[in-house]
């Protein structure tokens, strides 16, 4: 099994499983035969993506954005102080503690708070 997802203006509109006959050239699994069925199937732009995070990063969501000249999807923006590092992952403007307890951020406080 693999999965694709559709691209609109490089946002992912929806995230389909394709079973892998569907992906077959002479018996050899290929991406672009699996893109190819989902716009055959369904019509528009489609990426294969990756439960395992193999490929693109993660796995695409209905939300998540596809950077096409790093070839990654990228989740939704958490909070709005948030900032995309180099590494495409969301960074808070202060790191969470690491003292081994659990934290939930206060975007209007700009800070993490203890878990009661």
């Amino acid at each position: 099994m693999a999965y694709y997802a559709q691209i609109v203006d490089n946002i992912v509109t929806n995230v389909i499983s394709v079973h892998n006959n569907e992906l077959l050239v002479d018996g050899i699994e290929t991406e672009s035969k699996g893109a190819e069925f989902c716009t055959n199937l369904l019509g528009g732009t489609w990426i294969k993506t990756s439960f395992n995070h193999k490929i693109r990063k993660q796995f695409a969501g209905i939300g998540y954005t596809y950077n096409s000249v790093s070839d990654v999807f990228i989740a939704p923006k958490p909070y709005a102080s948030w900032t995309l590092d180099k590494n495409h992952d969301w960074q808070p403007p202060t790191a969470r503690p690491n003292d081994g307890k659990m934290y939930w951020w206060n975007e209007a406080e700009l800070r993490w708070v203890l878990s009661s």
